[in-house]
């Protein structure tokens, strides 16, 4: 997939360092490794047995390929933040972690964005709750506002913009180096959204045919 970043203290700097290069390469290889052609085979993988199972929107396809790919590539999911059993739970964990890295996959809500802001600087500085894990920079990886719209996401989720409009005001709350990714939309398809039934859409894969459309229109 293609992307776009933004750095945040100088995070793009010290993911060079040698502390951090092997695993931030890693992260933007396992990115850019995913094509529209994988995509397209795991979106309509839900829906084999019956359409109805097709998901609104490209969110599951590049979720579940991300952990595939995080997984095998000896990164730790659901990391828990705390040892404390009181702090357990989704709210407490990283999507990703390995060594000194956390990483956020944020396709959820607008609402958490400074939650899933947050979550870095909790792995990454100390805490009167026992830690678990110890990290010290961070990376979210979140959809552009074109993948929103190309990919059928819901209009309400929190997008790779919104997160940048999110750290003048917690600049002095969010104290560690994060790293924010954002997704770009296929190149060759897009989702659209289908009433399959009253109260059913699910996401149809639609082929984008060279020379009928222009960047703007597509998405």
């Amino acid at each position: 997939m293609n992307f776009i970043n933004h750095s945040f203290r100088h995070a793009e700097v010290i993911f060079q360092e040698p502390e951090f290069r092997e695993q931030f390469e890693e992260i933007i290889q396992i990115i850019v490794d995913i094509t529209d052609d994988d995509l397209i085979a795991r979106h309509q993988s839900y829906g084999t047995v019956s359409e109805e199972f097709l998901p609104k929107s490209l969110s599951r396809a590049i979720n579940h390929l991300l952990q595939e790919r995080f997984l095998a590539a000896g990164w730790h999911g659901e990391s828990s933040i705390f040892r404390d059993p009181d702090y357990q739970g989704d709210t407490w964990r990283l999507d990703f972690a390995k060594q000194d890295v956390s990483v956020e996959v944020a396709f959820n809500h607008g609402s958490v964005v400074a939650w899933n802001l947050l979550k870095p600087v909790l792995a990454s500085e100390l805490n009167h709750v026992q830690k678990a894990i110890q990290t010290k920079i961070g990376l979210i990886i979140a959809a552009t506002e074109e993948l929103k719209r190309a990919g059928g996401f819901d209009g309400a989720i929190g997008t790779y913009e919104r997160y940048i409009e999110f750290l003048p005001p917690l600049n002095n709350i969010l104290t560690v180096p994060i790293f924010i990714i954002g997704l770009k939309a296929p190149e060759t398809f897009r989702i659209e959204q289908f009433q399959l039934a009253p109260r059913k859409k699910v996401g149809r894969v639609v082929m984008r045919e060279p020379g009928l459309l222009t960047d703007g229109d597509w998405i």
